[in-house]
């Protein structure tokens, strides 16, 4: 009797033991290490990563510049199967703020996923990278610039849908810099400006008033940075930086002398204690092949000034 009752305590105790070994849970709710997830979130994890790698190549076929109308049939078009009709219906009354190509180049070109997590049931969060590319990186591989992106991913009539993006601000990817020391600057472009090249030229300031008016009475340098795909049979857009000492920039800001055609004054791009930096108004007036890249390179305050090494010259002649 005393043999059958030890023999059934250690059966016991062996299947309590090889309950535990198995990834039981631990009494407070939590799986062991040992526990493995259950097959079909596995599932769902790969449904939803090829759903946003879908969404991420179809972003460059939405140019959110086109009109209204064709904005919201390329939507529904391109996203109308990967998000929710609430979703949709967001940014097709408000493209601006919607996910899409905004300039001809660089362009988004995938959604690179950094993770992939369960938030509740029928419910995913999704984080990772906005990549975007120019004809450069398209042909050599690289980065032109990125973004952090946040998806959240729910399950609607057995459809996994995404529901909200958000899109944080770009994150540099190697930028390339222009220093100039003469006159004290520094300028960051993309990878897609490698290889890029300095242009000079010199801006005129007419009198407006006065013995002297219409007479040119003051003049400066313009720097253009020009793009390593620029030819004279197919020229691209430069970026224009005028110099001013800080003198001519009061005069102009008084408007004592006009510089160029165009009515309004060239806008400040930044200052050091000798110079004032400018970009010249409607610089971009004929809309060349590029301008929308370079807009968004301004849009991201490049130019950072520093201290001239010495004193740079400002007699244009």
């Amino acid at each position: 009797m005393r043999k059958l009752f030890l023999f059934v305590l250690i059966l016991l105790i062996s299947v309590f033991l090889a309950g535990c070994q198995n990834g039981q849970n631990t009494g407070n709710g939590e799986p062991t290490l040992n526990e493995k997830p259950p097959l079909n979130d596995e599932a769902d994890k790969k449904a939803i990563a090829s759903l946003v790698e879908n969404f991420g190549k179809r972003l460059q076929l939405v140019s959110l510049l086109a009109p209204p109308d064709i904005v919201n049939k390329s939507m529904q078009d391109n996203y109308g199967s990967l998000v929710t009709p609430a979703l949709l219906e967001k940014w097709q009354n408000d493209p601006q703020n919607a996910p899409g190509r905004m300039v001809s180049s660089p362009w988004p070109d995938r959604i690179e996923i950094l993770t992939n997590e369960k938030r509740a049931e029928g419910s995913y969060e999704v984080k990772g990278e906005l990549i975007e590319i120019t004809s450069v990186e398209q042909s050599s591989g690289g980065v032109a610039a990125k973004r952090p992106i946040i998806l959240s991913i729910k399950k609607i009539e057995n459809n996994w849908l995404i529901d909200t993006v958000t899109m944080g601000p770009y994150v540099e990817a190697e930028a390339i810099i222009y220093n100039n020391t003469l006159y004290g600057f520094t300028f960051a472009l993309p990878q897609s400006w490698k290889n890029y090249s300095i242009v000079t030229d010199k801006w005129e300031g007419i009198a407006v008033a006065g013995t002297q008016s219409g007479k040119i009475v003051e003049t400066g340098q313009i720097i253009k940075i020009r793009h390593p795909e620029w030819t004279s049979q197919n020229p691209r857009q430069d970026i224009p930086i005028m110099i001013f000492t800080l003198a001519q920039w009061n005069s102009a800001q008084n408007v004592e002398f006009s510089v160029g055609a165009a009515p309004m004054a060239p806008s400040e791009l930044g200052r050091n204690s000798r110079c004032v930096f400018a970009l010249p108004a409607r610089y971009n007036y004929a809309f060349p092949v590029g301008f929308e890249e370079v807009e968004n390179i301004l849009a991201g305050n490049p130019l950072q000034p520093t201290e001239p090494a010495f004193n740079p010259p400002f007699s244009i002649k």
